[in-house]
């Protein structure tokens, strides 16, 4: 490379300029450096303000010439944005007060490479959608242990972290309810089969209109099959449920649809209408004639009513049989 730069030099100095540029990038990246060295590293070579950042967590990271944090934002000269697998995940750029030099946009040119680099070993850089053939081989039970691993790393999981399943059913498009839940975690998300898969280190709160079924289990594809059980049991009231919480509720998911069907109180649920379907979900949810009136914005006389109604194909007295009979209807 030294010898190239030579004889280039002799053709044109703007040539052996990038070409130096390009081997100072290839070194930063063989000492694996992170985010904040390469912006320190490029302040450095460019004598002004650099900056990063990733759209994904709104990071910022910004250097002066001197090595240290940047101050005072400067006018920003040139930026250029930072792409990996054809997708934009954030942007470079020089804060230069004066002419921009000639050089710059070979400097923005690498470090971009060079970010995306960093982002794709240490994980990924936003909250987007996935390549489906890979989140299947980390969720599929016929993967085998290291083809799923290699599956996780090139989607940017860490083998150090465990990884949480979640199958998702969405209003918003799936891309905005992962940057939603996990702004600034490891995630991703892709259709498989024609199901929502959520892939991440971690889950926060799901916006409004969507209903997701979360797995426990540390194998992701044991898992998936408890997100999608899950997934049957959420409802308006309860959008998000986790599998453990599910209990030996989450039996019933085992048992044929014929068989529930065929059940006389998971009949008589199904027979109910949408009104009295919502009292006797409020009343299960609650155990209270009044919290479950509050819950409803109703007189509890009104409820009182309804469940007298509800109390002739149904034995409200017993609120166990109650609650299982509605699972199973949820199930169906």
């Amino acid at each position: 490379m030294e010898a190239l730069a030579t004889r280039l030099s002799n053709l044109d100095s703007h040539v052996e300029g990038a070409i130096r540029v390009v081997m100072f990038y290839d070194t930063l990246m063989r000492r694996r450096v992170d985010l904040p060295a390469l912006a320190r590293a490029s302040a450095g070579l460019a004598e002004c303000v650099t900056g990063i950042r990733l759209h994904s967590t709104g990071q910022v990271t910004r250097m002066s010439p001197a090595g240290t944090e940047a101050g005072v934002a400067e006018p920003v000269s040139s930026r250029s944005p930072i792409t990996l697998d054809d997708e934009e995940i954030g942007e470079v750029w020089l804060e230069r007060g004066g002419v921009a030099n000639p050089l710059d946009e070979v400097v923005l040119d690498r470090l971009a490479i060079a970010v995306a680099g960093v982002v794709e070993r240490y994980g990924p850089a936003r909250t987007t959608m996935a390549d489906p053939a890979l989140v299947e081989l980390v969720i599929s039970a016929s993967s085998d242990e290291a083809g799923r691993a290699r599956a996780l790393r090139l989607l940017g999981f860490t083998p150090d972290r465990p990884v949480l399943v979640a199958a998702v059913c969405a209003e918003l498009a799936l891309d905005r309810v992962a940057a939603a839940v996990c702004p600034s975690r490891p995630i991703k998300a892709a259709e498989v089969s024609g199901t929502s898969v959520l892939l991440a280190s971690s889950l926060g709160d799901f916006p409004a209109g969507v209903r997701a079924g979360i797995g426990a289990d540390s194998c992701p594809s044991r898992a998936w099959s408890e997100a999608q059980v899950a997934l049957r049991f959420t409802t308006a009231r309860t959008p998000v449920v986790r599998y453990p919480d599910l209990g030996a509720l989450a039996l019933l998911a085992q048992l044929p649809a014929e068989a529930l069907r065929a059940n006389a109180d998971v009949a008589a649920v199904a027979a109910l209408s949408s009104e009295d379907l919502e009292t006797l979900d409020a009343y299960c949810a609650t155990g209270s004639l009044r919290r479950a009136a509050d819950l409803l914005h109703l007189h509890h006389s009104s409820v009182s009513r309804r469940l007298e109604q509800i109390g002739k194909v149904l034995d409200v007295a017993d609120p166990a049989r109650m609650k299982l009979a509605l699972a199973a209807f949820r199930l169906l």
